[in-house]
């Protein structure tokens, strides 16, 4: 696309009211439709006409090309999104031209089902540990992906040849099948046997990709793991899949979180849990312990009397909360230990204590 302004393509005013915008783009759209016009600009010029009447046409559109020109409608809509809508049809019923599929296979290469076409998602599983939740972090991960090849810029044509419309299907990738039965017609869409949908033909190949076009890739790529996250979570980056063909957009990437187990905590939600021995006369008597957080070490008291399996919270030692404020406690759960080899003094002990009891 040349970047002119719309209204310039048109030839219409700022001010211009709708049916000024339609009866403008009618006759441009007349006068350069490729069946019509066979001059080598005519394709071109079609395309940049029916953009701007793409976008001329529908209000919200136009409200944000007048504040924001052409970057803002591509920042706010994606290429397909633009024509949706837009009923190109009207202006070629009876005319001998197609129709509303025709005129996208002048956009994109190919009949409506082509357009919609998109790169492969990838998936990834990545695994992180419980420190790495503990605040934003980051981590690269190295992706093998379908790229356009850079030996032939993705046309799958040897470098100093192009490829060629495919003859059979004008360029479409699709072919139309006719079958009579009485006054009965149906009409088949096909793919096209000799250029297999893509709707050109490579007569010399490119060596490096063998004519596709794409070529295996890998890369390295940043993730944002957010604080707190949970174990499954699945990350989606936009346009990091595979390439599309024919100029539509690329796939997506998703990246699906594993966190691996801690060999100190065990996490229940934005909690974790720490298992804490003592011995029974701390147990009776009461003691201090250093217990580990994902913090750093923390002096907790154990009053005397704690009974086997109680649970002591510290405030703030997990894990931050995802879309709250604050982070969950870490949860002390105390065990204690019975001696089984008692010296003779030890149970003589432990007698006098159980009669005096």
């Amino acid at each position: 696309m040349s970047g002119r302004d719309y209204y310039q393509v048109l030839g219409v005013q700022k001010g211009a009211t709708k049916d000024e915008i339609k009866n403008a783009y009618r006759k441009l759209a007349l006068q350069f439709h490729p069946d019509r016009n066979k001059t080598p600009e005519a394709e071109e010029r079609f395309k940049e006409i029916s953009e701007a009447y793409a976008v001329l046409s529908d209000e919200e559109k136009r409200r944000q090309y007048d504040s924001y020109g052409r970057e803002g409608v591509y920042q706010r809509y994606s290429q397909e999104d633009i024509f949706r809508g837009t009923d190109f049809g009207e202006f070629f019923r009876g005319s001998g031209f197609g129709g509303f599929n025709d005129v996208f296979a002048q956009f994109f290469g190919g009949g409506a089902a082509q357009r919609s076409t998109r790169g492969e998602d990838l998936g990834y599983r990545l695994q992180v540990n419980l420190g790495d939740l503990v605040e934003k972090s980051s981590k690269e991960i190295e992706v093998s992906r379908e790229e356009v090849c850079t030996d032939c810029d993705g046309t799958g044509a040897e470098r100093g040849t192009t490829r060629q419309k495919c003859a059979t299907c004008g360029g479409l990738g699709q072919v139309q099948r006719v079958q009579s039965a009485g006054f009965t017609r149906l009409v088949r869409v096909m793919e096209c046997d000799r250029c297999h949908g893509r709707g050109y033909i490579v007569e010399s190949p490119c060596p490096h990709c063998g004519g596709e076009g794409v070529a295996q890739r890998t890369r390295r790529i940043t993730i944002s793991i957010p604080a707190g996250a949970d174990d499954g979570l699945t990350l989606r980056l936009r346009g990091e899949g595979n390439v599309g063909q024919n100029g539509t957009p690329p796939g997506d990437l998703y990246v699906e979180l594993s966190v691996a187990p801690h060999p100190l905590f065990t996490r229940e939600g934005s909690d974790v849990v720490f298992r804490a021995k003592i011995t029974a006369v701390d147990a009776m008597l009461g003691t201090d312990l250093k217990v580990p957080t994902l913090y750093g070490d923390v002096k907790l008291s154990i009053p005397h009397g704690t009974q086997p399996g109680e649970r002591f919270p510290i405030r703030n030692k997990g894990l931050p909360k995802p879309g709250h404020w604050g982070r969950g406690n870490e949860y002390v759960d105390v065990s204690v230990e019975v001696p089984k080899n008692l010296s003779g003094a030890q149970k003589e002990l432990l007698k006098r204590f159980r009669e005096g009891a």
